[in-house]
């Protein structure tokens, strides 16, 4: 095999490569986009519920009665 040809190889399989991660990128870039605006409604819904609580300990923090 020549040197020309090995170097071929080499190109396309990096290019195949480069191609799939690019993939994996897009896809990882449009579930980290969903993944931010669900943690965003979830951190504005805590916050209504402790503006709605009036300033008392939030029931997941209270102690258990029997401490």
């Amino acid at each position: 095999m020549t040197d020309l040809v090995r170097l071929e190889e080499q190109i396309a399989h990096l290019t195949q490569v480069t191609e799939d991660l690019s993939e994996v990128v897009a896809r990882q870039d449009k579930e980290l986009a969903l993944l931010t605006r669900r943690m965003m409604l979830l951190m504005e819904r805590a916050a209504e519920q402790d503006q709605d609580q009036g300033g008392t300990i939030p029931l997941a923090d209270q102690r258990p009665p029997h401490w």
